[in-house]
């Protein structure tokens, strides 16, 4: 807990100025854990809270109510009458839902938070005055950009179209020679720590990651991107999509070749080629010695086929027969008939023993993913798993899923995307080999078991080889400092934690600090937000400048001229009241910014730094 800010005085049940969490599992401890380090008051209702987690919240002095997160007396013990928001973000749905609404029908006047994973129940509860976040979806385009090496994210800041986008120094100088007046947000050096919101008179080295955000012509005036339409990934233009579509369509047909040619075995291709020899002889044969009309009368080439095949299919039309013909060539027209209706049989006996074989593996998930090339692996179908399948697909990408639980309920909804499963242990190098990982372009790793998406990610990277390093490889990990140490210790360098990711959003939401969007710049997270001056309060009348190092007014709408987005303001400019400012920076920076606008009710500056209650 940070000192200089000492909790209310008393039971919590009398609190004032606090937030109640309720359900601590996932994203709920992320929350506490910010919520702690940013000072402000929290209490944890959970029905049944793990004994290590209720251990780690007591050592960061919050305290846990356990009981009922759905019982009226539950919420009050826990100080509902002077909280000043609810999260509710137990992992059930149901749950959540109830309550949030016993919440909404308690206090009226409260801010209520809800994690729901349905859209539609979603839509429904936000009519009754909650907010819906979804840590799935808060998450997603940030692993999806991982995946795709895009360098670029998109955010709205007051209806206009920003980017973030990531370059490297093509030199060394300072960040205003390279890129003028837009904004640098971080610097990636090699070797070294992240600088967040640097100064544009600081210098970078040649080689070093800049992340700058500006409008999409302002990046390409600085060749940051080349064309301000190109990053346009999910917003397919007619023309775009139809390409893209005509595309897809000629990938999947050849596919759909080659995955025929390699499924047909050796009993198909013998038994065709018999056939065929059978033909091409008997087709001769008829052609040179069949008289239908006396001697000297001979079929054409044409006719000659014709015979044969309705020969050895046994059709039969009248039109031909041998019963003028030597006997030897009854005697072979008789055999003919019996080894060609023979093979016939045989030949489609395997074709279909070959396609029905095939759409039972593919129902099962354990067909081999033939033909592909460039797709993304996504190895765990959860709720984050399919989210980041669905964003893969609309920006035009092929995915290959593996998914170790047959019964997994997502998995419906794959097959009518058309996206081909694997059913089976992606530890496994057979399973990753049968999902072409050797020519796929990423992996994400998305299972909900830290430890699984470990031991997933160290064989992918066994089994990668020399494309080690120039493959994207997404890992999951919940623990933000165990992500640090699998970096750190095994080189991943996409390590995302969807708590970590996701948790701002809430934390937002309940202090009145709206977050627009949430990227990683190295292992930093920052965050877009937006913040409304409030009258009277700590920002007002306050200079660009003298706000944190490690922030950054991105742009300002004036309340006096709500017409103008300036961007970027200037340094000298100072904050006027209810003005709606854009700022960037990690989260407890931000959080920083928004307790030093609107204090806590709950919480006064303690010069002694205490921390008692």
């Amino acid at each position: 807990m940070r000192a200089g800010h000492a909790y209310p005085v008393g039971g919590h049940g009398a609190w004032q100025g606090h937030v109640i969490v309720c359900g601590l599992p996932g994203v709920g401890l992320r929350i506490v854990e910010q919520l702690a380090l940013s000072g402000v008051p929290a209490v944890v209702v959970d029905d049944h809270p793990p004994p290590p987690l209720a251990q780690l919240i007591a050592r960061w002095r919050v305290p846990l109510v356990a009981g009922p997160t759905r019982a009226e007396e539950t919420l009050t013990s826990a100080g509902l009458a002077g909280a000043i928001a609810v999260l509710c973000v137990q992992d059930d749905d149901l749950a959540a839902l109830e309550s949030a609404l016993l919440v909404r029908r308690l206090r009226a006047d409260v801010r209520v938070v809800a994690q729901l994973t349905n859209p539609a129940v979603g839509r429904a509860i936000k009519e009754a005055g909650v907010a819906v976040l979804d840590v799935a979806g808060l998450s997603a385009p940030s692993v999806v950009e991982a995946c795709l090496r895009a360098g670029v994210q998109e955010m709205t800041l007051s209806g206009e179209r920003f980017l973030a986008a990531r370059t490297t120094a093509p030199r060394d100088a300072t960040l205003r020679t390279l890129y003028g007046a837009l904004a640098p947000v971080a610097v990636v050096p090699p070797v070294g720590d992240v600088q967040v919101c640097p100064g544009r008179d600081t210098r970078v080295r040649a080689g070093d990651e800049v992340t700058l955000i500006g409008t999409p012509a302002e990046l390409a005036a600085a060749s940051v991107i080349d064309d301000p339409e190109r990053v346009r990934v999910s917003r397919r233009s007619p023309g775009v999509f139809g390409l893209a579509g005509q595309a897809r369509w000629v990938r999947q047909l050849r596919d759909l070749a080659l995955s025929l040619a390699r499924a047909a075995d050796r009993r198909l291709a013998i038994a065709l080629g018999a056939l065929l020899t059978v033909l091409v002889i008997t087709t001769l044969v008829l052609r040179f010695t069949y008289r239908y009309a006396g001697p000297g009368h001979r079929i054409t080439l044409i006719d000659a086929m014709y015979f044969t095949v309705e020969t050895v299919t046994t059709v039969g039309y009248g039109d031909f027969s041998f019963k003028s013909e030597p006997d030897w060539l009854i005697v072979y027209a008789i055999l003919l008939m019996m080894t060609g209706a023979l093979f016939v049989a045989v030949f489609f006996a395997l074709v279909t023993n070959m396609l029905v074989s095939r759409r039972i593996e593919e129902s099962l998930g354990v067909r081999k993913i033939t033909g592909l090339r460039g797709h993304v692996l996504v190895i765990g179908l959860g709720t984050v798993g399919l989210r980041v399948v669905r964003q893969l697909r609309d920006a035009g990408r092929d995915v290959v899923v593996v998914e170790m639980n047959e019964h997994n309920r997502h998995l419906g909804q794959l097959r009518v995307l058309g996206v081909p499963v694997i059913v089976a242990d992606a530890t496994l190098p057979e399973v990753l080999a049968s999902a072409q990982l050797a020519v796929a372009s990423a992996v994400a790793v998305l299972t909900s078991d830290d430890l699984a998406n470990l031991e997933t990610g160290l064989a992918v990277r066994d089994q990668l080889g020399d494309r080690w390093g120039s493959t994207p490889v997404v890992l999951r990990i919940f623990d933000p400092r165990l992500a640090h140490s699998v970096r750190e210790t095994f080189g991943f360098h996409d390590v995302r934690s969807t708590a970590a990711l996701a948790a701002p959003w809430f934390v937002g939401a309940a202090l009145g600090l709206d977050v627009l969007s949430t990227f990683y710049a190295g292992d930093e997270l920052l965050l877009v937000a937006r913040l409304t001056v409030t009258p009277g309060g700590g920002l007002h009348g306050l200079a660009m400048h003298e706000l944190a190092a490690r922030t950054r007014v991105l742009a300002l709408r004036r309340a006096a001229d709500r017409s103008v987005l300036e961007h970027p303001p200037r340094r000298s400019d100072r904050f006027e009241p209810a003005d709606e400012a854009y700022l960037i920076g990690p989260y407890d920076e931000l959080l920083t910014v928004l307790r030093r606008d609107r204090p806590s009710p709950g919480v006064a500056d303690d010069p002694a730094g205490s921390t008692s209650r």
